[in-house]
């Protein structure tokens, strides 16, 4: 079971708080550091210093980093033409040495995009449809030769598509819940399907769909990752998952029943029921970031009695 750092810097981080989590990440022995794609907070938090861009982060921990995988959970589809994001994505692999992952979802939170002027869209999953084609088709084309498209959405005209990432594939990364046309995208797409915030019985519904999605479509089922992210909170004793829950304005009973709270010995059965219904890979949500002794703890106390 891989164990990944996920954070919501929307929530109120600066760059340098989240490079000491990403160097925590490193050290501790996690295998990635992912973080969210958003530019406005959500609830009752500060925010402040305000929102960080996922890439421009991820460029710069490319550099400061030297194990860890890095990517995206979930790049906005709705913030960045594709063929833009197809470039920024190449060189931050390049810049890593190869570490990069790109999880992309059609966009949904209204609020930011009107907050800093960007267009929202009616028709956000075909959009996301037409973008990971583009995507995938630049960084697939061969150096030497041209790609073009022409969609409902995006057309491009012989571009030379470059640059290539550093990864002979930079492994994509496609979540979510929808029953039909979000398993055959993930089928035709992507290499790791993530469910976010679900239970168990509904992941281990939604990797069947994914699955049988794969098949039909002449993969095989086994060739894509599936994964879960949870919202953490882990102590060495009751009062001190209350102290961290109450950091995030949670409550106990509320996340152990959606995430992974409690003692390690509990988390580490929970995430048995994941693991049970095909989850190899676990994104631990992180909401309070200047705690880096949570993070100790879970690495030294729940990590070690996960099966490889």
């Amino acid at each position: 079971m891989d164990l990944r750092i996920f954070t919501e810097p929307q929530q109120g981080a600066s760059y340098d708080t989240l490079l000491a989590v990403a160097k925590a990440t490193e050290e501790l022995g996690y295998d990635a550091f992912f973080r969210s794609d958003h530019y406005l907070k959500m609830g009752d938090v500060d925010g402040l210093p305000g929102p960080t861009d996922a890439w421009i982060t991820l460029a710069g921990l490319a550099r400061e980093t030297s194990r860890i995988r890095l990517g995206t959970l979930m790049t906005a589809g709705t913030f960045r033409l594709p063929g833009v994001l197809a470039i920024q994505v190449a060189q931050v692999d390049a810049m890593s040495g190869g570490r990069v992952e790109l999880g992309l979802g059609a966009g949904w939170f209204e609020a930011e995009h009107t907050a800093y002027g960007i267009p929202f869209p009616k028709e956000k999953f075909p959009r996301l449809e037409e973008q990971l084609a583009v995507i995938t088709g630049l960084w697939g084309t061969p150096e030497g030769e041209t790609f073009s498209y022409d969609g409902t959405y995006y057309q491009l005209a012989d571009s030379p598509a470059l640059p290539k990432p550093a990864q002979r594939r930079v492994p994509v990364l496609i979540g979510g819940m929808g029953k039909e046309r979000t398993p055959r995208l993930a089928a035709r797409y992507a290499d790791e399907f993530n469910i976010p915030f679900g239970s168990a019985e509904d992941s281990g519904a939604q990797f069947e769909r994914v699955r049988r999605a794969a098949e039909e479509a002449g993969r095989k089922p086994d060739d894509l990752v599936y994964s879960n992210a949870l919202v953490a909170c882990v102590g060495r004793d009751d009062a001190e998952v209350a102290r961290r829950a109450a950091a995030i304005g949670r409550d106990v009973d509320e996340l152990k029943r959606n995430g992974l709270a409690g003692s390690p010995a509990e988390v580490v059965d929970r995430i048995g029921s994941f693991a049970e219904v095909g989850s190899s890979r676990i994104y631990l949500q992180i909401l309070d970031l200047s705690d880096l002794d949570h993070l100790e703890l879970i690495a030294a106390q729940v990590k070690p009695q996960l099966p490889e």
